[in-house]
């Protein structure tokens, strides 16, 4: 769980508590007995920060079909010897 900050922290490290804000993190403070939330204006979209893997075999085909009739084979196998 996160505690508020007191003023005199948030202010040191203002830039630090705005990137925690950013990327959608509790930032809060207290000034005067009163707690504060920073939030972005705008949320930010939690896709936005997916990254692109690259792909480790492009070479490799995507149709199933034939790993289907593979795999239909090997069940009809296991079947038939019950």
């Amino acid at each position: 769980m996160y505690m508020p900050v007191n003023i005199s922290k948030f202010r040191q490290n203002l830039f630090q508590f705005a990137d925690q804000a950013l990327k959608g993190e509790a930032v809060e403070f207290i000034h005067k007995g009163v707690v504060f939330k920073v939030v972005p204006e705008v949320p930010v979209s939690k896709l936005s920060k997916l990254t692109r893997e690259t792909v480790v075999a492009p070479e490799a085909s995507l149709d199933t079909t034939e790993l289907l009739k593979e795999m239909e084979a090997e069940w009809a196998k296991d079947w038939s010897e019950i």
